[in-house]
């Protein structure tokens, strides 16, 4: 019998929030659920804390290629229509799981469902809530207001669309919202809070920012070509504005710009339709 839902928890050396982790998703008090930890070969606690919970839950723990690819390997394992994908520093919140299956059951035109989340800190307090507006595509490609853990999908845009993109390391969250939005998803706000998202000094989001932001705007540059086309004739602008002349590095750098724009342009309109 397939499980109505199912979360995926990637972990890594978590050991001092994985038991949190696991907890607010074993509480939700949703029969059948299929919770699935992707463990990347733990050497901490963590091992140890999945077993006391192996009778609840499913697990693996080898070495992964990182976050995404821990993810993919936990969507591989599971069948459940309904997913959810929680870090292992992150939370769920009381009643959150129930909320978005009726959600989806009262708007089966509903492929993905985001509620409202809080930046929480390492003893669960809440710092800040988490910025999110109204479903907007223009508006999610100039900011990510979709915080992860507190986003679910259904299987069957996975299976039209593909899983994550394993080769990301900071981003790969964003970067699927947006494909799956390109390809014709639809996007809903549960106004409620529903998650948790968790800010400490070794988080990628605070412990990596500019490795982070380097990666979303190659993400960009790469999947939007409107966006391409859009920097590489403000940086022109800008050089032919203040040095009067761009130099040859700047618009070899612009050049490639526009040529990967094209390239991604040309491949767009090959592509069939979903």
């Amino acid at each position: 019998m397939t499980a109505p839902f199912c979360v995926v928890t990637p972990s890594f050396a978590q050991g001092r929030f994985i038991e949190r982790t696991i907890r607010s998703v074993l509480d939700q008090g949703i029969a059948g659920l299929d919770y699935v930890v992707a463990d990347g070969g733990s050497t901490d606690e963590t091992v140890e804390i999945l077993r006391r919970y192996q009778d609840r839950l499913r697990f693996v723990s080898e070495p992964d290629h990182g976050q995404a690819h821990a993810v993919n390997k936990g969507l591989a394992m599971t069948t459940a229509p309904v997913i959810g994908w929680l870090n292992s520093d992150d939370i769920y919140y009381p009643g959150a799981l129930v909320a978005v299956l009726e959600f989806f059951e009262q708007h089966p035109e509903v492929d993905v469902v985001y509620g409202l989340a809080h930046h929480i800190d390492e003893r669960d307090g809440v710092i800040e809530d988490y910025y999110t507006e109204p479903w907007n595509f223009e508006r999610l490609q100039d900011v990510c207001f979709l915080c992860q853990p507190a986003v679910f999908f259904r299987r069957r845009v996975v299976e039209r669309l593909g899983p994550l993109d394993a080769g990301l390391r900071y981003c790969m969250d964003y970067e699927y919202w947006i494909r799956l939005a390109q390809g014709g998803a639809v996007f809903a706000l549960l106004p409620r809070v529903l998650a948790g998202s968790r800010l400490y000094a070794e988080t990628k989001t605070l412990g990596a920012r500019v490795k982070v932001h380097a990666e979303i705007n190659t993400m960009l540059r790469d999947d939007q070509p409107r966006f391409t086309y859009a920097v590489a004739w403000e940086t022109l602008v800008a050089a032919l504005r203040w040095n009067h002349w761009p130099g040859r590095p700047l618009l070899a750098l612009t050049y490639g710009w526009w040529r990967s724009a094209v390239a991604a342009s040309l491949a767009a309109r090959r592509r069939p339709a979903a």
